[in-house]
């Protein structure tokens, strides 16, 4: 069985490109934390490529930015080919199926010191309606449960 579950942060943006036939394709390293300290006491952290397709390639790299907390299952894949010296070459990597957002995109800028114009857009696009911070008035009849 080959199943893969992380739980890190990006070490940098999604690297997105497309393919020649129009396929999206997600490409970034993970640094997920070692459950011990080393022999100084500091905790250690894996570097793990990954690869994420199509939709979810996309989706992924529109939501989330270096330093973002994520989680990804997915399974390892190792492939090869041969260098301009004429070398083989050998890649593991974890290729995601599914993707979970572990923060909000919010607390990642912030922790980041910087708020992009572009997420202010975002974010305040529902403002009008439940996020402008007034209560609302809603009576046990409007519930449909």
């Amino acid at each position: 069985m080959n199943v893969v579950s992380l739980v890190g942060r990006l070490t940098k943006d999604i690297e997105l490109r497309y393919t020649t036939s129009g396929t999206a394709v997600g490409t970034f390293t993970l640094a997920v934390n070692r459950q011990f300290t080393n022999a100084s006491g500091e905790r250690e952290a894996d570097f793990i490529n990954c690869v994420i397709w199509r939709k979810s390639a996309e989706s992924l790299a529109n939501f989330t930015s270096k330093g973002s907390q994520i989680g990804v299952t997915g399974r390892m894949q190792t492939r090869n080919y041969e260098n301009q010296q004429g070398q083989r070459v050998f890649i593991t990597e974890v290729v995601v199926d599914n993707f979970t957002l572990l923060e909000k995109r919010s607390d990642n800028e912030q922790q980041n010191g910087a708020v992009s114009q572009q997420s202010n857009g975002f974010n305040n696009q529902n403002q009008g309606q439940f996020g402008s911070g007034q209560e609302v008035d809603i009576s046990d009849d409007d519930l449909p449960f």
